[in-house]
């Protein structure tokens, strides 16, 4: 039974299909903003259709940018140095991957902008990167609560040649420094050395980066994790036409599900050719007993019948590199043989909602045992008949509802409020969900 305020899931017994995933999140908003800062037009195929591009979209246009739609998952967009408005007041909504970047680069350009976002965004801190963007010699004031958005960007008056970027709280402040290097470049004339302070986590998306900074003729000197150069001369070229590869952290729900369901669920849109650190969630499944088997554009996951009573193996691991599909894994956690230890995932704090509280508390709704600290979260399954039937709150974050999705498979009804926030990265996530389940 769905309601607008809520989706009933069936209990759920067997999984098997194959699902065409959605375009990434990651990638469309990198190659959005790349497109629009390149010489020459750009058409972007496979690009995901959802909140948090619609946001990418409307902030480019508002800044002059010219963006034709030939489809749904299809535009060209026609770049330049500067972008043509130079007053804006823009929305960002709760798109950490929007805001970030369009912060950085607007900080290059020589306008005044202001950037907003929902009541949330205004709670995730931006303060690492403002500060290292003010260090470089950024015009940038909070006008709101210090450290986080809302912000008003001025005219900087002279850029230096060395910027220092915060990299324990998220990778996207550096992505953002990053991605508006050439621009500080093509204003200084000289070389711009980035330095990362602490240790820098998220690592494979910063590789993302790197590899589309690349696809648009910038190549960035990387001294291990600590520095980055960009050298003079550097500037973004259209490469004429760019795919966006499906989203990996998306694909970590139908992997799942053909873990505990039996499978075989294939996901069609990335394999081992994928430039994507979530791939990576295949190996987590593989630890838990799942048979994974990966093509270049696919990976095809077969489990265990955790509705037949049987179990997949406990774990206790480092989920830094992949904090999205690290949820994942926290909720199957419920079907483990064990206790189950998440760690390394501070980030988790500060995404749309906290999400270590979050998972913790909807856990607990269904009977598990769950225990957290400042970077970890531990999940001691539900006993055999003691399951709790639950309306699992998803606290306006996307990934909260997907991952609970698989609570289906447990012996309780469930009912997740508010489905509608999926349309942040996968709109028609409970449609696909339920066109698996046999």
């Amino acid at each position: 039974m769905t309601h607008s305020d809520y989706i009933d899931l069936p209990r759920a017994h067997h999984a098997h299909g194959v699902v065409t995933l959605p375009g990434s999140k990651s990638i469309s908003n990198r190659v959005l903003l790349l497109s629009a800062l390149a010489a020459g037009s750009t058409r972007i195929e496979g690009l995901l259709q959802s909140d948090d591009t619609k946001v990418m979209l409307t902030a480019l246009r508002q800044l002059g940018v010219d963006v034709v739609t030939h489809a749904p998952d299809c535009v060209t967009v026609s770049g330049a140095d500067v972008f043509p408005v130079n007053d804006a007041a823009l929305f960002m909504g709760n798109a950490g991957t929007a805001i970030r970047p369009l912060t950085a680069a607007l900080a290059m350009m020589q306008g005044h902008y202001s950037l907003s976002g929902v009541a949330r965004m205004h709670e995730r801190p931006i303060g690492d990167l403002v500060e290292g963007l003010r260090e470089m010699g950024c015009r940038i004031s909070y006008t709101g609560q210090e450290g986080f958005p809302p912000l008003a960007i001025e005219p900087a008056k002279e850029l230096n040649d060395h910027v220092r970027v915060q990299g324990s709280v998220s990778s996207q402040f550096l992505t953002a420094v990053l991605i508006s290097a050439p621009l500080a470049v093509a204003r200084s004339g000289r070389a711009l050395t980035i330095e990362v302070v602490g240790t820098l986590i998220s690592r494979p998306y910063i590789e993302i980066t790197l590899n589309l900074m690349a696809r648009f003729g910038v190549h960035v000197e990387r001294q291990g994790w600590q520095q980055f150069v960009v050298q003079p001369g550097s500037r973004y070229q259209s490469p004429g036409q760019i795919f966006v590869e499906g989203d990996a952290s998306s694909a970590s729900y139908f992997l799942a599900l053909g873990a505990i369901g039996g499978g075989p669920v294939r996901v069609q849109g990335v394999g081992s050719q994928s430039i994507q650190g979530d791939v990576a969630f295949a190996d987590t499944l593989e630890s838990m007993g799942a048979t994974v088997r990966r093509e270049a554009t696919s990976i095809e996951v077969s489990g265990v019948n955790v509705a037949a009573g049987e179990r997949l193996k406990a774990f206790d691991l480092d989920f830094n590199l992949i904090p999205d599909a690290a949820m994942t894994a926290g909720a199957l956690a419920l079907f483990a043989d064990g206790p189950c230890t998440l760690r390394n995932i501070a980030s988790w704090r500060v995404k749309e909602t906290d999400r270590i509280h979050a998972m913790q508390t909807e856990l607990r709704k269904l009977g598990a045992l769950v225990e957290s600290g400042p970077d970890w979260m531990r999940v001691t399954p539900v006993g055999e008949g003691a399951w709790t039937s639950a309306s699992i709150d998803t606290y306006d974050d996307h990934r909260m509802a997907m991952c609970f999705s698989l609570a289906a498979f447990g012996q309780a009804d469930v009912r997740i409020m508010d489905p509608g926030c999926v349309s942040k990265t996968f709109p028609t996530y409970f449609d696909v969900y339920a066109s698996l389940l046999k």
